[in-house]
């Protein structure tokens, strides 16, 4: 079944071929050298085997060592045995992944709580720096912490005892005032302090006066003490909580790709050859095998498998039952001389819809992430967290990251695109597309001389595998 999309929008001329007598119908593949069709049906034998047996003569006789799984999606009959035990073992991934979605959900939310607390914790901190540094922002800062350790310690006005309490219950009416103007750094100096510049005031407000300045400064050097050691542990909190993030979209990445291959192919399921009251199921598998070829060219076939099967359900003492797929096969062989870049290009054309179900997922995680800023990967980065910083160039972050160094964001970002923004960065790093002036006419000879030369090898070959399979399974051949 051809794809959704059209070659044409990866650059590609898309093939025309003959469905019926004198019916030609667009195809959805890229224009090939050569194309044959092959169709088996045995209701008696099982159709797996023309698959290996192609599969194996590539490999050990036609000498083709990169071989590419492209394609693999089934459909199957609601009513039919095979639907059954496919969606229990569909159900059993999606309880995983709905258990790793969540736990990702909840550590995303905690993730906005821990940047939040450390934000919170950098600005009271910043006040007590300022406070013990001789800035020109010294005396405010000390005002804030003041006014910090009244409202929340002393309960403002509220409390009698407070220094606002006192000004009003006991007319102590001094007493603000004296207290936000009087700086000693220490617990010592208060006395010392008090008397030298308060001495003008009567004893009982100066003992008032120490009796606060002396509590208030024991609050401020504990509280600056804890909030230190607070933020430390803090910060290590955030790259645990950031790296079991990352431990968990890992593990749920096989599982949400198990359940996109484990889902029904609804264009099947839609065709008049597959029966919601008969056993039979709808499988397709496309296969690329590639080997060198002239120039920079390789030698391509493209196998595509259409099997309509009647699944036969084969228990074993061993393990759970599994189908036995007995019917028809259709196998098309298209041959190409194609470079590394169409190469690329073909797999992302054909890729597209795969991560489709990833995409929805990161995508929500990146967003997430992307909303807290730079202050995430600015507090990861303190924490010892390699994520790279806003002022690094492009090619600094992918040499970071082809070395290991991969932020989540980064990754999310890289690997969880639209399919074309992914062909654009793929064509990009090879060099594909770059100005790099016309060629001239003896290069354009050379190339067009390989890719002859590559399209021959390979038509070569795929008659070869046609010839052989029929000979071999008993077909009319010649």
């Amino acid at each position: 079944m051809p794809p959704n999309t059209s070659p044409k929008e990866f650059g590609f001329t898309e093939e025309i071929a003959e469905q019926t007598r004198g019916q030609y119908v667009d195809t959805g593949y890229p224009m090939s050298a050569r194309r044959l069709r092959l169709h088996y049906e045995g209701y008696n034998i099982s159709i797996e085997e023309p698959y290996y047996y192609i599969l194996h003569y590539l490999r050990y006789f036609s000498g083709y060592p990169n071989i590419d799984k492209i394609t693999d999606v089934f459909a199957a009959g609601e009513n039919s045995a095979f639907f059954g035990a496919s969606q229990q073992r569909l159900a059993a991934q999606q309880d995983r992944v709905s258990q790793y979605l969540a736990t990702i959900g909840k550590m995303v939310r905690e993730l906005f709580q821990l940047v939040r607390e450390l934000r919170i914790l950098d600005e009271r901190l910043g006040y007590y720096y300022d406070s013990y540094t001789k800035s020109p922002s010294s005396e405010s800062a000390e005002i804030t912490l003041k006014g910090i350790w009244v409202d929340l310690v002393e309960q403002g006005a509220k409390n009698p005892a407070s220094v606002y309490g006192m000004a009003r219950e006991v007319q102590f009416t001094t007493l603000p005032d004296l207290f936000f103007a009087t700086h000693p750094q220490r617990q010592e100096d208060v006395d010392t302090v008090v008397d030298s510049e308060r001495g003008a005031f009567n004893r009982k407000v100066k003992e008032v006066l120490k009796r606060k300045l002396r509590t208030y400064l024991a609050w401020k050097e504990h509280t600056f003490d804890e909030m230190k050691n607070r933020r430390v542990f803090t910060l290590k909190f955030l790259r645990q909580h950031y790296e079991a993030i990352r431990m968990y979209i890992h593990w749920v990445k096989p599982y949400l790709k198990n359940i996109q291959r484990l889902q029904l192919d609804q264009r099947k399921v839609d065709s008049p050859d597959l029966l919601v009251a008969f056993e039979s199921s709808m499988i397709e598998v496309e296969i690329l095998a590639r080997k060198k070829g002239s120039g920079n060219f390789q030698q391509c076939l493209l196998l595509t498998y259409n099997f309509r099967t009647r699944p036969e359900m084969n228990y074993n003492q061993e393990y759970n039952r599994g189908p036995l797929h007995l019917g028809r096969v259709e196998i098309d062989f298209r041959s190409y001389a194609w470079n590394d870049e169409e190469v690329e290009k073909y797999k992302r054309f054909r890729e597209q819809e795969d991560f489709q179900l990833l995409g929805l997922i990161d995508q929500s995680v990146r967003a997430a992430m992307e909303s807290l800023g730079d202050e995430l990967m600015r507090y990861l980065r303190e924490a010892g967290e390699d994520v790279p910083s806003g002022k690094k160039s492009p090619e600094k972050i992918e040499t970071a990251n082809r070395s290991g160094g991969h932020s989540l964001m980064k990754s999310l970002a890289m690997m969880f695109k639209g399919p074309q923004a992914l062909a654009k960065a793929a064509a990009k790093s090879s060099g594909y597309g770059k100005k790099t002036g016309k060629p001239s006419k003896t290069q354009a000879m050379l190339t067009g001389r390989a890719r002859i030369a590559t399209e021959r090898d390979v038509k070569g070959d795929i008659w070869t595998i046609y010839h052989h399979f029929k000979k071999h399974h008993d077909m009319l051949n010649w």
